[in-house]
Order: C-alpha cells, then structure tokens, then sequence
C-alpha cells in the first residue's frame, strides 16, 4: 500500500516503534473523545433533571436504554468493517482496503436506514416491552420520536470516525465530537431553559449535534484522507472481502447488540421499581459510563495495535503489547473505581437534589462502581479477539457477562431483603464470570499455537 507523507502524518504505524508510545499517543485522543460523547449524553440527562423533574429524568434515562441499543448494532458493524480495515493496512493491501471500505459503507449505511423505518413502526411495542409507568410513558414517547431521527448522522460519525481509526488517525474523531459536543450542551441550554420546549427540544438538541458530527467528518474524510475514497478500480464486490467483512462485522455488531440487549432487560426490571429507582439508574448509569469509558477505549486502541500487528504477521509485538495493555486496564480501573466509590454522592447530587434518587444511586456506585478493574480487563478481552479474526469468542464472552448479569439481576431482586440493589450486584458478577472465560480461551489458543 502506499501511504503518502500526508497520510503518514495523521496516522499511526502500530507495526513500529515503542509500543507503549504508539498506545498512548492513539489511545488518549480516543478517551477524550469517548468521555466528550459520555458529556454529550449527559448534557440532556443533567439538564433534563434540573429543569423538567424526576419524570422527565426517568424518560431520559429510559430513552438512552433504547438508543444505546439500537446504536450499538450499528456502532459493531462499523468496529467490525474498521478491524478488517486495520488487518489490511498492515498488510499494506491498498486494493483489499479499498473495496472493503466501499462495501461496508453501503451495506451498514443500507442496514442503518433499515433499522430506522423499524423503530419507527415498532415504536409503541418498544415501550410497552419496557413497562414504562403511565406518568413517564408520554414524555418518553415525544422523546425518542425526536431522537430516532439521529440514527443516520450516528451511522456517519461511526463509521468515518473507525474508518480513520483503522489507518491510525484517532484525533480527527475527537476534534468533531468535540464541536458537537458543545454545540449539543448550548442547544440543550436554549431549547430546554430558554425557549421552554420541554423533554423533544433536549432530544432535538441531540439530533442536530449529531447530525453536525456526522456530516462534517464524512466530509473531511472524503477531501482529506485519499486512502477512504472509493476509487474507480475499487468500486465492486468480492466475495472473500464480502465474507470477511460480514464475518468480523455481524459477530462484533451480535457482541455489541448482545450487550445492549441485557442491558435493555434489566432496564425493564429497573422500571417495575417505579420512578424514583428509575430515574436514580438513568442518572447513575451515566456516572458509571464516563467512568469506565477510558478504558473501553484503550481496549480499542489496543485491538487496532493488534489488528494491524496481526496483519503484518508480527505475534511477538502482539503477545509483548497484550501484556503492557491489560495490566495498563486493570490497574486504572482500579483507581477509578476507587474515586466513584468516595465521591458517590457528591456526583450524584450533579444530576439531583432529590435525596431518595441520591440515596438509590449511591448505593448502585458503591456496589457496581467498586470492579471497574474487571470491565477494563474484560474490554482488552473484546479488542484482543475482534482483531485476531476471532470475534465469536466475544460473543460468547459477552453471552457470558449478560446473560448471568439477566439471570442473576432477577433472582436477586426477588429477594426482599436485597430488592433493587440486586440488580446492582449481578454486574460485576458477570464481568467477572467473562473475565474468567477470556482468559480460558487466551490460555487454549496458546497452547494450540
């Protein structure tokens, strides 16, 4: 593949060079940019809660369940597209990566339009599978009637913002969710605080961000960054590039789905608790989130160091930078978590001055917020197998983490004496469960090698 010097110069060679550097330099653009988009769905949360009350809080919260869910089968689709990508840079295979970026761009921009006329048609049996309670049930309504209508410009950002990522440039990424992060944060203020348009003018606020984000990086991406243009010779089908896309994609969009799937089970169990439980879990969750992003993200920037290694055919750069990785994850999960557990109520009391809503999400950071060192080892897990062209041992890991935290969060919460906090200790349950198995399957893959 040639790469000219402009190229050069945006991306980062993982084949090369010190790799704790090469990590660093990639990964932290990465955080940054992960805690921006953390900010941007907290914008409405927090401004929600402190103008519109617990119910508009509860509906917020809710609503984000459903997007993230919906938007994470997307966002695997373009993680996967972007791991083949990566093997291919480091294989420095220009026309496999060109007609594979062609592909996977119409085939997941295809599926996004899809899945958007569904969740407009299956609006109203969505809510009625979460056990919304009738005081919520409308304000939710007007809210992801709204916020549906960002799911194309969530397609854009991802699937540009990957794409620049496979070549090593995770900077450009940040640089426009920054802008629409603030953007996000401004409009929010204007239409919620000043123009009074209630719970659809803070989704509205979110659309248009997005919607910013995503064209503008589309457009950088297409003027700046010749190697993600579809270039006459590259726009065709191959059945291999086919298969491999499909292969990395569908499994690592199920891993993502999977996830968000118990996730969206649980948040129909957290509903029957009523609107205090809920609206403590919307604005507890999105602590919780920013706060273990950090290293869902150098998972990422490890696995785009491992995919273009694994490309390249260098195992002892891959096995070297494993090691330096997964301890660099546990060890800040660690310290994070031992910040959110001290400081519980002092974030909570960001979002409310409701004291029973700050009581119920303490108790949810100081249970589930103390083992963030096991997501962060679970996320190297994910990035490790994605880029090794193994990303149905992810599914299975994810299977593993959700379905025990499903099972688990059920029995628990049945039990009268532990109720809803239950749900809280069925989390790091199943990290820790699925930690164990990746490091089964690590252990096995060895040994056949």
């Amino acid at each position: 593949m040639k790469v000219g010097r402009e190229q050069k110069r945006r991306g980062v060679d993982f084949t090369e060079g010190n790799i704790v550097a090469g990590l660093v330099r990639f990964s932290i653009p990465l955080m940054i940019g992960n805690l921006l988009q953390q900010f941007y769905n907290i914008a409405d949360t927090l401004i929600v809660g402190r103008f519109l009350g617990r119910e508009a809080l509860a509906a917020v919260g809710s609503a984000y369940t459903i997007m993230v869910f919906l938007t994470s089968v997307i966002l695997g689709l373009c993680m996967g597209s972007s791991a083949f990508l990566s093997i291919q840079y480091g294989r420095k295979d220009k026309e496999a990566f060109g007609c594979g970026n062609f592909m996977a761009f119409f085939l997941i921009g295809g599926f996004a339009i899809l899945l958007n006329v569904a969740v407009y048609l299956g609006m109203d049996a969505i809510l009625v599978l979460l056990q919304i309670p009738s005081d919520v049930y409308g304000m939710m309504r007007s809210y992801v009637t709204v916020i549906y209508g960002g799911m194309m410009a969530t397609f854009l950002y991802n699937y540009f913002a990957n794409s620049l990522r496979a070549v090593g440039n995770s900077m450009i990424p940040l640089l426009f969710l920054g802008v629409s992060a603030v953007l996000n944060v401004a409009l929010d203020v204007l239409f919620v605080a000043v123009f009074n348009f209630g719970i659809s003018g803070a989704a509205a606020a979110t659309v248009i961000a997005q919607y910013v984000s995503g064209l503008g990086i589309w457009m950088y991406a297409w003027k700046k960054v010749p190697l993600l243009r579809f270039g006459r010779g590259q726009r065709h089908f191959r059945k291999d590039i086919l298969k491999s896309i499909l292969s990395l994609s569908l499994l690592t969009s199920m891993q993502q789905s999977i996830m968000n799937f118990g996730i969206l089970m649980v948040q129909g169990l957290v509903n029957s608790f009523g609107t205090a439980v809920m609206a403590a879990f919307a604005a507890a969750v999105k602590i919780d989130t920013f706060a273990y992003s950090p290293v869902q993200d150098f998972g990422n920037a490890f696995s785009t160091f491992v995919a273009q290694n694994h490309g390249a055919g260098k195992t002892e750069r891959i096995r070297e930078g494993g090691r330096k990785a997964g301890l660099a994850a546990l060890v800040f999960g660690m310290a994070v978590s031992a910040l959110v557990v001290v400081f519980a109520g002092e974030l909570m009391r960001i979002f409310t001055t409701d004291a029973e809503i700050i009581g119920i999400g303490i108790s949810y950071l100081r249970i589930e917020g103390a083992f963030y060192g096991l997501i962060g080892l679970l996320f190297w897990c994910y990035g490790y197998f994605r880029a090794v062209e193994k990303p149905m041992v992810s599914v299975i890991l994810t299977v593993i983490s959700l379905g025990s935290r499903v099972i688990l969060a059920y029995v628990l919460s049945g039990i009268g004496a532990v109720g809803y906090r239950g749900i809280w200790l069925s989390i790091p349950i199943g990290w820790a469960l699925a930690d164990a198995a990746g490091l089964y399957f690590l252990k096995k893959g060895k040994k056949e090698r």
